[in-house]
């Protein structure tokens, strides 16, 4: 693989409580999942989509055939599983994970992650504080044989959806947490779950364009001062949402 290519693992199923086949919600010229696929490939970013093996993510397999992109399905709840064998199918070094639900994600940072991955030489490195607090930025850049080293530990568990409880066993990890660069991000809810979500994003993507970038949606919260309050009561619920996931996915 050449150092220069930047791999982008698109983490997209249809199951989703809150919204259901958000992934296939109109976004645009088309959905949220074509939304994030071109953002990844105007920006010089690889996009290979990852999903599930089960029956309800079929669509997602057949929009991936009707648009000739690259595409893996895996185990349903364990996500560092499904990157592992995706990883392994592509023959890739290193990736970067990208959630689908994160139409705005900031490609300059997917590459600062996975530029500090390489250079470095880290195993991993964790999205910023910021984006993890909902400002939806930037995933994770990890080497692929930190994930086959700890391969035992990923199989062993039945469900893995919030994956830093997990990476807390693994042993002797080489890692990072990326530094934020916009800290008026703090207040700002860009990730994809409730119907408040959905027309924050809609809002977004009408006043700037698909390829906007992080400064000028910070700009555009700037000038709206009372734009976050559409959404941002629902970072709550969020977040108790995480931590419950946390206390039922297994563990070994």
């Amino acid at each position: 693989m050449s150092i220069n290519i930047y791999n982008a693992l698109l983490t997209v199923r249809t199951l989703s409580t809150r919204l259901p086949k958000k992934c296939f919600l109109p976004f645009g010229e088309s959905n949220i999942l074509n939304h994030v696929v071109r953002r990844a490939v105007n920006s010089g970013i690889n996009p290979i989509i990852c999903t599930s093996n089960d029956k309800s993510d079929d669509g997602i397999e057949d929009f991936c055939k009707e648009n000739n992109l690259q595409y893996f399905r895996g185990s349903l709840k364990n996500k560092l599983d499904r990157w592992l064998s995706c990883a392994s199918n592509f023959n890739l070094l290193d990736f970067h994970t990208i959630d689908v639900d994160d139409p705005f994600f900031d490609p300059q940072q997917v590459k600062e992650s996975i530029d500090l991955l390489r250079e470095k030489n880290l195993d991993i490195v964790h999205p910023s504080k910021i984006s993890s607090n909902g400002a939806a930025s930037v995933g994770y850049s990890i080497k692929s044989e930190c994930l086959n080293k700890n391969k035992t530990i990923i199989t062993r568990i039945d469900h893995v959806e919030m994956i830093d409880s997990i990476l807390s066993q693994f042993k002797d990890l080489n890692q990072e947490v990326l530094e934020s660069r916009f800290s008026d991000f703090l207040n700002i809810r860009l990730t994809l779950d409730y119907i408040e979500d959905y027309n924050l994003l809609t809002f977004v993507l009408q006043e700037l364009g698909p390829d906007c970038n992080r400064i000028e949606i910070g700009e555009l919260f700037s000038r709206n001062p009372d734009l976050y309050k559409m959404n941002w009561f629902r970072n709550l619920d969020w977040s108790s949402n995480q931590n419950l996931i946390r206390s039922k996915q297994g563990s070994i």
